[in-house]
């Protein structure tokens, strides 16, 4: 399961809403590559592939691959804002390292 906080939820609606997709949920993958091996990629979709683990939070869908949940089971996706910039980040349980910029890590 992947769950969003409040703060990712209000951000991925407003998102949607200014890109006129209202109805189209989080695809959340996982993919080769980073300094540490693996990345998280992030885009919106319309609807689930065949087979995608589908889970919906305040009205945002989520929509993870079967090869991607095994990597990201139990992550948080929240949203931060600070001074030196603003973005989605990915807590997960499952990382036994990372990189320092938190976009790649390794299990």
């Amino acid at each position: 399961m992947v769950t969003l906080t409040d703060k990712a939820v209000g951000k991925l609606k407003t998102l949607l809403e200014q890109d006129g997709k209202p109805d189209y949920g989080l695809r959340l993958k996982v993919v080769g590559g980073g300094c540490s091996g693996m990345s998280y990629a992030m885009d919106f979709e319309e609807k689930p592939a065949p087979g995608d683990n589908t889970y919906e939070q305040s009205g945002v869908k989520v929509f993870v691959d079967p090869q991607s949940e095994q990597y990201v089971n139990g992550a948080i996706v929240d949203y931060t804002e600070a001074l030196t910039g603003a973005g989605f980040t990915i807590k997960n349980p499952n990382a036994k390292g990372g990189c320092g910029c938190g976009s790649s890590f390794t299990v």
